[in-house]
């Protein structure tokens, strides 16, 4: 089935999101760094302009610069609203209020797209789409990283999770997957077969991290060899 633009909704964190994210030291930073399902993160521009070495894949990297910040403005207005009815399930510590919540988003968006064609053209910005393989040999970066897309959609099912986080360990030494609950910010089945499948291989562990925005999601899963 061909990816389409207009299934997507885009929605971009920042750096500051994926360190605390992903308990991203400063010597993690040094190291190559692979995020999958990136979308329209500013942490891939942020880290660069820092002088550190971030790839970032997406499907969504297959579309053009106009395409994207379109798509973006026409979910804009219905992410917003959904967050306003489902405020209670948010922690509004960090992030005081809607209004800040889409100033955050909408600035991490916009240095992304004021990015992105250099980016590409500098290879920082790959269009792939997980599960399929990655057109870089074994090891070729030291961290991978999923930010809110495996483990949480579990529609997906077992066995596209499994094929992506096993193409994920081919090319990255440790990966880090962020949160490891649903969409509703509930435990599943599949993150404990996930764990139990990779424990045979690699070393697995949950860690707490510093970032909890929806409520319930404040974990991390680390995947290592």
């Amino acid at each position: 089935m061909a990816f389409k633009l207009d299934n997507v909704v885009p929605w971009g964190r920042n750096i500051d999101e994926y360190r605390k994210m992903f308990m991203l030291s400063d010597n993690d930073m040094k190291k190559r760094i692979a995020g999958f399902g990136d979308g329209p993160a500013s942490f891939n521009f942020q880290a660069t302009a820092q002088g550190f070495s971030v790839t970032s894949f997406d499907p969504v990297y297959q579309f053009t610069r106009e395409q994207i910040a379109e798509r973006i403005e026409e979910v804009r207005t219905v992410v917003m609203n959904q967050m306003k009815h489902n405020m209670e399930n948010y922690v509004w510590t960090d992030i005081k209020n809607l209004d800040e919540l889409e100033n955050r988003r909408m600035s991490a968006m916009r240095m992304f797209l004021d990015d992105f064609e250099q980016g590409k053209a500098e290879g920082r910005y790959i269009y792939h789409e997980l599960p399929s393989e990655v057109s870089l040999p074994d090891n070729s970066f030291d961290i991978g990283l999923s930010s809110h897309f495996l483990l949480m959609y579990t529609s997906l099912g077992y066995d596209f999770h499994i094929r992506s986080i096993t193409e994920m360990l081919r090319v990255c030494r440790q990966i880090r997957i962020f949160p490891i609950v649903d969409l509703d910010a509930k435990k599943t089945d599949l993150t404990t077969d996930v764990i139990n499948y990779f424990s045979k291989e690699y070393s697995v562990r949950i860690t707490n991290t510093s970032y909890e925005f929806q409520k319930g999601e404040n974990k991390m899963l680390i995947i290592e060899k």
